[in-house]
């Protein structure tokens, strides 16, 4: 027959949650008073980084690093978890306020500010650094038929 499974009450996180628990604990060395808040939103993933006021790198997180996978990295769902644990980990630190810099065209780009907002941080700016080029590419040759 096999074995009985013993399933425990209270333990209903996945691997995620518990990989958030240890992070979070190992970053909470850091005390911040206010932050740099880098997003890159990019139409296959989001990465979200918090740095300090030099721009040192404090935690980052992604919706890779997160667990979602394929074409789910790019949703503005998955944006919204990697905001929400970038959030975490910046009030674990102490972070009062960040100023948002916001880089790429994706999904992501909203939602993962108004998740990290939802963690009572405050944004005192957002700027987009969006790289646009200024000729772009060479065109294709035309077609010859």
């Amino acid at each position: 027959m096999g074995k009985k499974r013993i399933v425990k009450k209270g333990g209903g996180e996945g691997a995620s949650g518990a990989s958030a628990r240890a992070a979070s604990g190992k970053s909470a060395k850091k005390k911040l008073e206010s932050g740099i808040l880098y997003v890159e939103a990019t139409y296959n993933n989001t990465k979200v980084s918090l740095a300090d006021p030099k721009g040192q790198v404090a935690t980052w997180s992604s919706a890779g690093a997160l667990g979602f996978s394929g074409a789910k990295k790019g949703t503005p769902f998955a944006a919204a978890k990697v905001g929400e644990f970038i959030g975490e980990r910046a009030s674990t630190m102490g972070v009062k306020e960040v100023s948002v810099v916001v880089r790429g065209v994706g999904a992501g780009r909203e939602s993962s500010i108004r998740a990290f907002a939802t963690k009572g941080i405050h944004i005192s700016s957002i700027e987009d650094r969006t790289p646009v080029p200024h000729n772009g590419p060479r065109p294709p040759k035309p077609r010859r038929v």
